[in-house]
């Protein structure tokens, strides 16, 4: 396969089938997710539906005052169309009551304690719920770390982590998620008009064709080159995905001792006591 083009109904299976068996393995029977009106989180609870029954899912909204009113909209058609549960936890107080300690604070670091502050909020929910929490970061911000550190990032299983942007969209189409959710310009919502590939300098089309060369089919900075792509776009991919590295590991653990978590004691989840 030299493009992004998926088996769209093999892809569905595969993911509902990773979520049942995941979740099952790991003792839970339910799940939580940030349910933002975004398209990753959309299809992310459609899929959870579709695995574990509607009813087993929930889906929390959690708005600040410069959030877009359409966003909680579409989370709402989101929730309708799919089933599931859902919870409003307002986060404007509590964040406030922390930014006004720090008048200085940039945009960036702002955006940074809501994704964080939402995720503490999903955990909180998890316990409530005796659920797990499913993540809705796609390949696309995994690679480019657009996303927060234990904010966004962090969940127990992702099932949409190997799924490039372009990829989230067309299965949300074929999974009957809302047009109005799939035609809306991405954004994380995290101050009013921000947009992802604004933030990014490039769009998620652009981004997912040279990654794709550039990850699953292993091209070369010159192979690339020779293709079209001009050096300075390549290059600055490259840095993204090399800076961000730590977004994407396990906290490394020193070795001092003969069994170290996560180097040499590797059990799986279904081992028997």
């Amino acid at each position: 396969m030299k493009n992004l083009d998926i088996n769209l109904e093999f892809t569905e299976k595969i993911l509902v089938g990773f979520i049942k068996e995941e979740v099952k393995k790991s003792g839970f029977n339910k799940v939580v997710l940030g349910l933002s009106g975004g398209i990753d989180s959309s299809l992310v609870a459609y899929l959870a539906a579709k695995a574990l029954g509607k009813e087993n899912v929930l889906g929390v909204m959690m708005p600040y005052k410069t959030s877009s009113k359409g966003s909680l909209d579409h989370a709402e058609l989101v929730a309708i169309g799919s089933g599931i549960r859902t919870e409003v936890v307002e986060i404007t107080d509590m964040l406030d009551a922390y930014f006004k300690k720090f008048p200085d604070m940039t945009d960036l670091r702002k955006g940074n304690k809501m994704a964080r502050e939402r995720m503490t909020i999903l955990y909180d929910f998890s316990a409530k719920e005796n659920a797990l929490v499913l993540g809705t970061s796609n390949k696309t911000e995994l690679l480019l770390g657009y996303g927060t550190q234990h904010g966004d990032m962090a969940s127990a299983i992702n099932p949409i982590g190997d799924l490039y942007k372009t990829q989230v969209w067309d299965l949300s189409r074929y999974m009957g998620v809302p047009k109005e959710v799939i035609e809306k310009k991405p954004s994380a919502d995290l101050w009013e008009g921000q947009s992802d590939e604004q933030d990014l300098g490039f769009t998620y089309a652009e981004a997912d064709k040279l990654l794709y060369l550039l990850i699953d089919e292993r091209y070369t900075i010159e192979e690339l080159k020779n293709i079209g792509y001009s050096e300075s776009f390549v290059k600055e991919i490259y840095r993204k995905i090399k800076m961000s590295q730590y977004k994407r590991k396990l906290p490394l653990i020193a070795k001092v001792s003969k069994r170290t978590i996560d180097k040499d004691f590797r059990y799986p989840r279904d081992w028997e006591i």
